[in-house]
């Protein structure tokens, strides 16, 4: 198809990178107040942000009193994270899942994959690597586009900032069963799990989301590293 360019993960992140905070995502518009919530007392905790684009969530919990890693493959997010966060002390690291994260089992108080899973084809690995840096009964919060929007052929895309094109970056249709297994199988408990619509309050802030009314966007879900299930593991 002339109009639209189909790129892999880096590459199409890399290009994303270009125009990636300038117009509000209604999927980010959606999922953010959930990840705040979870999270509303970061102060002091040691946290992992897997996949962290250009620092959205990093910024926050550096600012909230968190101590931050943050893990990205795409060196354009990179860059773009790196300007907003050298001040605030995170730690930045080029990496991409289920590559092995660099910090040693149990690190972080909490674990945070933010809309990153639909591009993971080893969702079993990518998971079970989210368990091992998370300390015994610390979270893992995971959040992705709905698997439901496989129905209507929806996955991450943008305009090309240069031609206008649309880009489409490479994505994985993995059902909500997938996502389920794949968090059972690495031994992460789930304590609360949160699907989010497209409503008339979000096409306000974000007028892309009218074509959506009604069909779920957002799955969000609240993991613990359960300390009986490790030992039994184990």
């Amino acid at each position: 198809m002339a109009n639209r360019i189909d790129l892999d993960t880096r590459a199409g992140y890399d290009r994303w990178s270009e125009v990636y905070d300038d117009e509000l995502n209604p999927l980010v518009a959606l999922e953010e107040p959930v990840v705040r919530a979870w999270l509303a007392e970061p102060v002091g905790l040691r946290v992992s942000d897997v996949g962290c684009g250009t620092g959205r969530h990093s910024l926050w919990l550096a600012d909230a009193g968190a101590q931050v890693d943050a893990y990205d493959p795409s060196p354009g997010m990179m860059a773009r994270a790196r300007a907003k966060l050298s001040s605030r002390g995170v730690r930045l690291h080029e990496h991409a899942l289920p590559e092995p994260i660099p910090a040693a089992d149990g690190t972080y108080d909490v674990t945070l994959l933010a809309l990153v899973a639909d591009h993971l084809a080893d969702l079993n690995s990518a998971f079970r690597e989210l368990s091992r840096v998370t300390r015994s009964e610390g979270q893992v919060v995971f959040t992705v586009l709905h698997p439901a929007m496989n129905l209507l052929g929806l996955t991450a895309r943008f305009a090309d900032p240069e031609t206008g094109q649309e880009v489409r970056v490479e994505a994985y249709e993995h059902t909500y069963a997938d996502y389920v297994t794949a968090v059972l199988r690495s031994g992460l408990l789930i304590e609360e799990i949160v699907e989010r619509k497209a409503d008339e309050a979000l096409v306000a802030k974000a007028p892309r989301a009218e074509k959506y009314l009604g069909w779920p966007l957002l799955l969000a879900m609240k993991l613990r590293k359960d300390a009986e299930t490790e030992r039994q593991r184990g």
